[in-house]
């Protein structure tokens, strides 16, 4: 979902589930790999679980200072795939790996928590994600969330680099489901992350497209300020349809936008509307097949639902077979 639901019992969960972890030594296990040879990542990281055998291995961990999942699959074949989570469920990483766990991908699975939930929550009675949204939903959730992770990306890569975890000259691939897929939006917008495949799922379209989601969501209409009508312009992923194909001296970035033809929360017009002006670009460059938009018939806003989760599984490990 794109509004804030209230969590507050998951998130400590958690949040306490996460730093237990930590303190039994999960940031020693990563620490280890900062050594080890850019192919050697998988076999470092199992190497420092022994006993484990050759298990998919799931590691909690901060990237520069980010809160994530490492999910280590036995043979890595693939660059890395960076996911984000939601507002809604699933809204944390564990509950997106949970989802998504994406083995039939050989590739290291990194599940990043969206900044200001889970272990980055603000405290009990200050500062709430409803008092934030309540203050205003575009400065106060969409920008720090939203805008926040896009521009954590590039640091977070460059901490999986120092772990031997991305090789020189490789680019990732790149998941979000709703507001986590914005966040992956403005990241190609940015352009400042080495990308090479991406899969937005129920994702709005920028800011303009988020508020139309919570003003369905709340009935109550959102009122607009400078400041937020600035914002809907450079989140507009409709209005940088160049800077979200461009791929360096390659072709264009791979872009799966898979929408819920059920999902009542983003207008799946919306996503018609950023596959329509996506189109002449992929077209241009003679890779048409590079982006694909996806209605899928049944499926709602919780794509997780056990009805449709196989569909929303398949589309997207099959994308990051093909282009990653």
């Amino acid at each position: 979902m794109l509004h804030y639901c209230d969590k507050n019992v998951t998130a400590k969960l958690i949040k306490s589930i996460f730093h237990a972890l930590l303190r039994a030594g999960a940031l020693l296990v990563v620490a280890a790999v900062a050594q080890a040879e850019p192919s050697a990542c998988g076999a470092s990281l199992r190497a420092v679980r022994p006993g484990a055998g050759d298990a998919v291995k799931t590691i909690p961990t901060l990237l520069a200072g980010v809160p994530a999942i490492l999910r280590i699959p036995a043979n890595i074949k693939k660059p890395p795939i960076v996911l984000w989570h939601g507002l809604g469920p699933p809204s944390s990483e564990a509950e997106l790996m949970q989802d998504l766990p994406l083995d039939e991908v050989p590739a290291v699975k990194v599940y990043l928590g969206l900044p200001l939930f889970g272990a980055r929550s603000p405290a009990a009675g200050t500062d709430s994600l409803a008092q934030r949204q309540a203050q205003d939903y575009a400065t106060r959730i969409f920008e720090p969330i939203v805008v926040g992770a896009a521009r954590e990306l590039p640091a977070v890569l460059t901490e999986m680099s120092k772990l031997g975890c991305l090789r020189t000259g490789e680019k990732v691939g790149l998941f979000g489901f709703s507001a986590g897929g914005t966040a992956a939006l403005v990241a190609l917008m940015d352009d400042k992350a080495p990308i090479a495949a991406a899969v937005t799922v129920n994702a709005p379209s920028g800011l303009r497209s988020a508020v139309g989601a919570l003003e369905r969501a709340t009935k109550q209409p959102y009122v607009w300020s400078e400041a937020s009508q600035q914002l809907a312009t450079s989140s507009d992923a409709t209005l940088h349809a160049t800077q979200i194909a461009a791929n360096g001296a390659g072709p264009p970035r791979a872009l799966l936008l898979f929408q819920g033809a059920d999902d009542t929360m983003i207008a799946p017009a919306d996503t018609v509307s950023l596959d329509r002006s996506l189109r002449p670009v992929y077209e241009h460059s003679r890779e048409p097949r590079r982006l694909q938009l996806t209605v899928a018939s049944g499926v709602s806003h919780n794509w997780a639902d056990p009805k449709t989760i196989g569909q929303v599984r398949t589309a997207v490990a099959d994308w990051f077979n093909r282009y990653l």
